[in-house]
């Protein structure tokens, strides 16, 4: 079915939505009905039938949690509509919104958005519900793909939630530890966005100093400091009409975040030694290995800057927590290091498949890529084996030196299966599954520790 001959659903209790909703649609579609109340959606669906219905996921101002949504999306199932359901969310909700996919939305969209991203949108579920693949995304294959990879759920929600908020122009802020890829999220997102034309400018604000701070963001004029020999764009400018991506943002300092909040305040920089404002139109992406409630201390970090600078939050997880993705990132690092070495592609035996998912990675990928790059560089014959794998004692290493049994690799493996088992009140099934071994193999390592 094309959009054209569609009927179409919108229930919100936002009279302008509706109002902006209809404008746009009236020329593209056979029919739009727009409704503010839900509880009238059991008449509306007795008596009619719809192609696509458009679901705010807020109805009431004093419960704003997307749970209304949720409650009105099952309805919707209940009454058996075979209406495709798209849900209307708010940046803030954009976690309810991938949940809804689970609930049985077919796709969702976030306010405020743009008018030819929702018609695609609106026109992909037709395509679907129809049974015709879509046409492949002009970017997939990129960095999601190519160089971002991941199976597991937890990785495929965090693709789709790049996806979708890639085309707005929400601050984002990526939470994670070291080595889990923050820096290719960032990649992502504006390789996804409407700035993908643009320029892209990284910066690792955490190794600048306060000297360098000013200089390198906000550039500066002929002059102005010692060996300040030329006019110079700081970053943000260089950064104009695109993305900029502020990494490490947790470890600036109290001054360096009064300086930012102003640029992000009043969307323009004053290069050092001049008087004169230069507007700037950037996407900003910040990420740190900080935890939000470190963030939230407010004699580390300003909380009007967090809020500036989170309209969204992604949190990476650690590759403990990734399943099988880890021999699907060590296939991967294996292909790549094999060219590059000029050696056959190696195949990596059961022994070594087994170690690598027994191991929980504090380094994370990062450490695995390095891992597997020392391993293709040592194996001998066509195998990767266990043996070949050496991971890093860099990751363990810690101040005391009192107890070094807590070092080796057997107490930290014990001491994750104890925390995973306990985590899951002793259900061995779950535990398996979040450390990425079968049932039987869990047994084993139960019985080899004594658990």
């Amino acid at each position: 079915m094309t959009l054209k001959n569609a009927s179409i659903l919108v229930v919100d209790d936002d009279t302008d939505v509706l109002t902006a909703v209809r404008l746009l649609l009236k020329t593209e579609a056979k029919e739009v009905v727009t409704e503010k109340n839900p509880q009238l959606l059991h008449q509306l669906l007795g008596a009619r039938k719809f192609d696509v219905i458009l679901l705010d996921m807020n109805f009431t101002s004093s419960i704003n949690t997307g749970n209304e949504g949720l409650f009105w999306l099952r309805k919707i199932r209940e009454l058996k509509s075979e209406a495709a359901v798209i849900m209307i969310t708010a940046y803030g909700d954009v976690d309810l919104a991938v949940r809804s996919l689970k609930d049985g939305a077919s796709d969702f969209v976030v306010k405020p958005w743009h008018n030819d991203r929702l018609i695609g949108t609106i026109k992909e579920v037709l395509k679907k519900k129809e049974g015709i693949s879509p046409a492949a995304d002009p970017v997939a294959g990129n960095i999601i793909g190519a160089e971002l990879l991941g199976e597991s759920e937890i990785m495929k929600a965090i693709f789709y939630k790049v996806e979708k908020i890639a085309p707005t122009d929400a601050n984002i802020l990526i939470l994670g530890e070291n080595g889990t890829g923050k820096d290719l999220v960032a990649k992502a997102i504006h390789q996804y966005s409407l700035r993908a034309s643009k320029p892209f400018v990284k910066v690792d604000v955490g190794a600048l100093t306060d000297s360098l701070f000013e200089s390198e963001l906000f550039g500066h004029k002929k002059g102005a400091f010692t060996d300040a020999r030329e006019d110079r764009a700081g970053r943000f400018e260089a950064a104009n009409g695109g993305t900029i991506f502020l990494d490490e943002i947790g470890n600036i300092s109290l001054q360096q975040q009064a300086k930012l909040l102003s640029v992000l305040q009043n969307r323009q920089v004053i290069r050092i030694g001049s008087n004169t404002p230069v507007p700037i139109d950037v996407r900003l992406v910040c990420a740190t290995n900080l935890p939000i409630a470190e963030l939230a201390n407010e004699s580390r970090f300003r909380k009007d800057l967090i809020y500036r600078i989170n309209t969204v939050e992604i949190i990476m997880p650690p590759l403990r927590k990734r399943g099988k993705d880890i021999i699907l990132l060590a296939n991967h690092f294996n292909q790549l290091y094999s060219r590059k070495y000029l050696k056959p592609l190696l195949r990596f035996d059961e022994a070594a498949v087994e170690k690598l998912l027994q191991y929980p990675f504090p380094g994370n990928v990062r450490e695995l890529q390095y891992t597997i790059e020392r391993a293709v560089i040592m194996a001998e014959g066509d195998q990767l084996k266990a043996a070949d794998l050496l991971f890093s004692p860099i990751e363990f290493a810690t101040e005391s030196s009192e107890e070094p049994d807590e070092m080796k690799l057997s107490a930290i493996e014990k001491n994750t299966i104890l925390k995973v088992i306990e985590k899951h009140n002793g259900n061995i099934t779950k535990a398996a599954r979040e450390l990425g071994l079968t049932r039987t193999a869990l047994y084993r390592r139960l019985s080899k520790y004594d658990i």
